[in-house]
Formats: structure tokens, sequence, C-alpha cells
């Protein structure tokens, strides 16, 4: 089945082109997810939410930009929502938080999966605004409108998430 053959399906809630759009799209959307949760557990629940919105809001796409774009975007918006609701605190960035790591201090490689691991266990708020910023391109203006924060708070959210890899970086350096 072509795209268009495949969204078509959906609109038309055919199981088959669902089951299409699932095969194709679901092996990088878990990756999307596994970005936004603590754990797999939540990452597999975000991923069934994310893909009923889809394929109740597939009539909208419009064919501008990559279908695989626009599902990501629903994606990141189910993945925000979700962490919406569960009023995230943002800490304050303070020259104190940043005084036990070097920059440039932190010189390793990192596999994929490791990378991910160590994205999982930051704190929702440093997680959040180091995907969006890092991962998914979004600017700290951006950041700061979706989120509800200031321009100032999704910087510092990201200077604190990058601090806070380097520290563990470091320790497992040790």
């Amino acid at each position: 089945m072509h795209n268009e053959q495949i969204i078509q399906g959906c609109i038309e809630r055919n199981s088959r082109a669902q089951k299409n759009l699932y095969d194709a799209h679901a092996p990088k959307m878990m990756g999307v997810c596994l970005r936004y949760c603590k754990d797999e557990e939540e990452a597999k629940d975000l991923l069934q939410e994310g893909f009923i919105k889809v394929f109740d809001k597939i009539s909208t796409y419009r064919g501008e930009g990559s279908l695989e774009g626009w599902i990501k975007k629903v994606f990141i918006t189910t993945a925000l929502e979700k962490l919406r609701q569960k009023k995230i605190v943002f800490e304050r960035l303070t020259d104190e938080n940043l005084a036990d790591v070097e920059p440039g201090t932190v010189d390793t490689k990192l596999e994929a999966k490791e990378l991910l691991k160590l994205i999982q266990q930051m704190p929702d708020g440093y997680r959040l605004v180091f995907n969006m910023y890092a991962i998914e391109g979004f600017t700290h203006p951006e950041i700061a409108e979706q989120l509800n924060i200031t321009i100032g708070t999704s910087k510092s959210q990201y200077a604190r998430a990058r601090h806070h890899l380097q520290k563990v970086l470091m320790m497992e350096k040790i």
C-alpha cells in the first residue's frame, strides 16, 4: 500500500490500513516515546495513546511535509499533554548548581541506548526541555510557549539537564 492508500484507509477506519501505518511508524515513534518517558512501560502507554490520536486525526493531514513528520508532531504533542498533567516542577538554575562540573571535562562516547537511559533518568523538567531543544530542535521561545514557562526557565532547564548529564558521565569515568 502507498501512503495515500494507507491514509485513506485509516480515514475509513480500515484495520488493515491502520496496521500498515502502525507497522511502518511504530519503531521510530517508540524511540520518541522512550525519550519523553521514564521507562518502557510508560513509553508503551504513550505509543498506544499516540496512535489512537493519529488514527483520530489522520483526516487533518494535508500532505504538507512528510507523513512521518506529521505523526511525530502528534506524538510530541501527546507526550507534552501527558507531562503537563504531571505538574512538572521546573527548578531554578543557580551558579552553585553548576559549580561541580567544568565545561569540556567530560569526554566520552555513548551508545544510543546508554544516552537514552541517561535521558530517562533525568527529572521530568530537565528531560522535557532537553528533548525538545537538543533532540527535536525547538527554540527556547517555542519551548516556553508550548510549556507555558519563561524563556529563562527553558534555558535553565536545558543547562541543568546538560549539567546533570555531565555529572553522571563524570561519575561513570571514575
